[in-house]
């Protein structure tokens, strides 16, 4: 039995290495890419995003389609059905929101806070992006987008896990939102997608010090208790 829980934790340890270097290029992508966001017209590329989301809207939806048949065929409730389910609508909304964020102020170079020393030197706090933002999030699709476009606005990249469900399409939505950066002028690596349904790549992101500033979880309580 000794051997037996050695060779499965061995088998495990091999599973999550192979997870981290599967990880790795992507996230230093990412990394690339952040470094250049806040000196770039962020403006310019939210409004592509949006431009790009009402010109690939077929695409989208062919894709979601895909996702929301298998999950039918696999017994899912309709409530969360809805909540996967993607329309023209729905798209048109989330375009006018990533308008609606492209015009909020610049977060960037903000003064938070300002004193001086006793001995006169003037000293300030300044808002500044947080370079590399992991999202990892359940089923609604519209995430991905919201996701991006916040780290976009904010000056960092994204690397966003969505749910295994819907990856066909959180496959299209990041394809559009990387042609649209690269149409505005921007690095398209600055929203990148876990293109996999292997939980272990989940894992992979929340150990990557250093590779990533942050991780944000939005889903259910076993999602959030394990990100953390």
């Amino acid at each position: 039995s000794r051997m037996l829980a050695s060779a499965s934790t061995q088998t495990a340890t091999d599973q999550q290495g192979a997870a981290e270097g599967k990880l790795a290029p992507l996230l230093a992508a990412a990394r690339a890419a952040s470094r250049s966001l806040p000196h770039l017209d962020r403006r310019a590329a939210l409004v592509a995003v949006a431009e790009h989301l009402r010109g690939g809207s077929a695409l989208v939806l062919e894709a979601n389609a895909e996702d929301v048949a298998a999950e039918r065929e696999r017994g899912t409730s309709a409530p969360l059905l809805d909540r996967l389910t993607l329309t023209a609508e729905r798209l048109e909304s989330m375009a006018v929101a990533v308008l609606q964020v492209a015009d909020l102020p610049d977060p960037l170079g903000r003064v938070l806070a300002g004193w001086e020393t006793p001995n006169g030197l003037r000293m300030r706090r300044v808002s500044v992006p947080f370079g590399v933002i992991g999202m990892v999030y359940e089923s609604r699709p519209n995430v991905t987008v919201d996701a991006a476009v916040l780290a976009l606005k904010a000056g960092s990249a994204a690397v966003l896990r969505g749910s295994s469900n819907a990856l066909a399409s959180n496959r299209a939505l990041v394809s559009l939102m990387r042609a649209a950066l690269e149409a505005a002028g921007a690095p398209a690596d600055a929203v990148q997608l876990v293109d996999s349904k292997d939980r272990a790549l989940v894992t992979a992101l929340l150990r990557a010090r250093g590779q990533v500033d942050l991780v944000i979880p939005r889903g259910g309580a076993g999602l959030i208790r394990h990100v953390v």
